[in-house]
Parts: C-alpha cells; sequence; structure tokens
C-alpha cells in the first residue's frame, strides 16, 4: 500500500520516528515535511499549506501525521480526497510543561482533541503518555465554564492504543560488548544527547556534576543534542566550568559520529521533567551507555524492573549518590552494559514495524 506521512516538525525525535518508519515498512511511505522550529505556528499553519501544497491525496491508501498540525484543518480543506489517517502522539499539549513565563494558550489543547476526534486511528508512543492523556483531557475540558463536550473523551479513547517508536538499531550481537582491558582506566564518560531545553532541566545535571566532582569523582563529558535559538545559560556556564571534562561539546549532524561517541559512552544521564519514551535514552543503551532515570514519567516502563534499583534515582540528592557510586565502582557497573543493551532490543525497528505495518492494513480495510 502507498502512504503519506506528514510531518511539520521534522526534527529530533519525530524525524527518527518518521525516517525510521519509511525505512523499515513493507509499504511505500512517501514523507513530506516542515523544518522543526517554531512549532507554534506550525500547529496553527502546517495543515494550511499541506492542504495547498499536495495534490495527489487519491493516489495514496491512507496517510500517517502527528499532533504538531491541525488534522481537522486539513481534512475540512482537504474534502472527499482525504484518505483515513493515523495520527501519532509525540506529546501532548494537556500535559506539557509550560516555559518561565509562558501562560496557557488553550487553543493548543483543543487542535489536540480536534485532530484525535477526526482521525481514523490514533497511537500514543508509550503506556505513560497514553494514561497522561486520558488523565489530563477531562481537566482540560472542566476549564470551560459551561457546555462542555466530555463525550470527546471516550470517543477518543475508543480509537486509541499504544504503539512505541522504532528505534533505528539493530539488536546487539552476542560478542559486541567484550570487557574492557583491566589496564582502561580512563575514566568514564558521561553523555548528555537530549535537547538542550527547558524541559529537560539541564541545571539538575549540572547540579549533580558539581556534587560528585566535589566528592573527588573523576569523568568526562559529552554534550550532545538538538539545541535551538534560545540555549539555556546553564550550558554557557558548564561550559567554562567542566571545560577539563568536557571532550565533546554541540549537536552531531553526522549520525555514524553521534553514534560512536555513544559507543565510547559510559553512562548516559536523564533530568527530564517531561519524557513520553525517550529514543535518546534507548539509543544510548543500546550503543553501550549505562543509565541513570528519573524514577518517574516514561523511564520505569522502558527500562526493565530488574534494572530499576541500581538505575532509577527518586530525587538531586540520590542522583547525585548514584552518580557518584557508579563512578566509583565503574569497572564493576560496567558489566551489565550487555543486559541493558539487550533490554533494549524490542524496540528495534526490525521488531516493531510488523505492528505498524499491519495497523496501517486494518485501517485502509475498515475503512
Amino acid at each position: 500500500m502507498r502512504f503519506l506521512f506528514l510531518e511539520s516538525f521534522f526534527g529530533g525525535s519525530h524525524r527518527e520516528f518518521a525516517e525510521g518508519l519509511a525505512e523499515n515498512s513493507r509499504h511505500e511511505i512517501e514523507l513530506v515535511t516542515l523544518p522543526a522550529r517554531f512549532w507554534k505556528w506550525r500547529m496553527r499553519g502546517a495543515a494550511l499549506w499541506f492542504a495547498q501544497e499536495i495534490r495527489n491525496l487519491k493516489s495514496f491508501d491512507g496517510l500517517i501525521a502527528t499532533n504538531m498540525m491541525s488534522l481537522s484543518d486539513f481534512k475540512s480543506l482537504s474534502g472527499t480526497a482525504c484518505r483515513p489517517v493515523l495520527l501519532y502522539f509525540h506529546e501532548n499539549q494537556f500535559a506539557y510543561p509550560l516555559a518561565p513565563g509562558e501562560k496557557m494558550d488553550y487553543q493548543y489543547g483543543f487542535t489536540d482533541i480536534t485532530s484525535a476526534l477526526t482521525a481514523d486511528r490514533i497511537q500514543f508512543n508509550s503506556c505513560f503518555h497514553y494514561d497522561t492523556f486520558f488523565s489530563a483531557l477531562p481537566a482540560f475540558l472542566n476549564r470551560m465554564p459551561e457546555f462542555r463536550p466530555n463525550w470527546v473523551t471516550d470517543t477518543i479513547r475508543s480509537k486509541s492504543g499504544v504503539l512505541y517508536p522504532g528505534c533505528r538499531f539493530s539488536p546487539p550481537a552476542d560478542d559486541e560488548f567484550q570487557e574492557e582491558k583491566e589496564e582502561d582506566s580512563s575514566p568514564p564518560l558521561i553523555v548528555w544527547n537530549h535537547r538542550w531545553e527547558f524541559d529537560k532541566a539541564p541545571e539538575v545535571f549540572f547540579q549533580a556534576l558539581e556534587r560528585v566532582a566535589e566528592k573527588g569523582a573523576n569523568f568526562r563529558l559529552a554534550l550532545m543534542g538538538e539545541n535551538f535559538r534560545r540555549v539555556p545559560e546553564v550550558f554557557r556556564s558548564a561550559r567554562v566550568r567542566c571545560q577539563n571534562q568536557i571532550v565533546h561539546w554541540g549537536y552531531v549532524k553526522s549520525r555514524s559520529e553521534y553514534l560512536r561517541i555513544l559507543g565510547q559512552g559510559g553512562i548516559v544521564i536523564s533530568t527530564a521533567i517531561q519524557e513520553n519514551f525517550g529514543i535518546s535514552v534507548a539509543e544510548a543503551l543500546r550503543f553501550g551507555c549505562l543509565p541513570l532515570l528519573p524514577n518517574r514519567l516514561s523511564y520505569p516502563e522502558i527500562l526493565p524492573q530488574e534494572f530499576h534499583a541500581d538505575f532509577l534515582y527518586n530525587n538531586a540528592d540520590d542522583l547525585a549518590e548514584k552518580l557518584f557510586r557508579m563512578i566509583a565502582d565503574f569497572s564493576e557497573f560496567r558489566k551489565l552494559r550487555r543486559h541493558t543493551a539487550a533490554a533494549m532490543a524490542r524496540f528495534a525497528w526490525k521488531n516493531m514495524i510488523s505492528a505498524y505495518d499491519d495497523l496501517l492494513e486494518e485501517m485502509v480495510q475498515s475503512h
């Protein structure tokens, strides 16, 4: 079958997902995208752009879109030419944290609602995200002073499910992670491969590094991840404070170079206050990093239970304590790399793609 994938915010995890799906599907999937910037304008105006640019909708069996656009606008403008649509939620506008000084614009939440109502199938990228969406939706509707459309919750839920995003890696080979030589005494490389934005709470990350450094811990630092026009000030000051530890600074455009750095990594840390799946963490684990993650959001879901005690932390003090212990005993902790990497195998596209292909076929056939 032929599908058209409309991605109005083609960057980061959105790009990884769209390209991975198109590359691995047994169906033909054509991508039409817009750059990953000005997200508010994308949600308001991308549908109008796509509706004008795409003239051959009837040549496709179905469409795929993410919620970073108004699907209801697109379908109304496309009319009878529009094919059945799978809507994928990477995030939602009810539970996304507001930037400092920002006030909620309710229109974006209603865009999520009307997009979901007009979609034929809806998938969320984790159970955590699914639960968050349907917990927050009634509270959002109750903000209306009267004539609340409470019926929309059950209507959206009736066509919704969970499908983890596939990741562009293969399961690790049995001999991939051979133990390091005993004489290798290099300090562990701590990896940051998340966006440089407020919702990833980088200040908590750098505070933890300062605390373990004060206790005598020795480490190296690779700061990757996308950064945009407004970079949190903590990164600029950290570039000076951590200059002796930093071995890489800035976004890595080359995927092969990015994976090479991950392969050298020892520990990947997340301090996020918003994360519905965590492709960057899954990638880091797959290529040999050990995790240190908040005991909340999607992380307890994607990290198997047997690793929770060692690699999930409950607060900033717990983060610093566990990080210091991991660095101090890294020669022992790194023996677990093979097991944490193998745990990510279920997210490889080769293990996920059949569920997507079957869902797309079922959507078209039932339509």
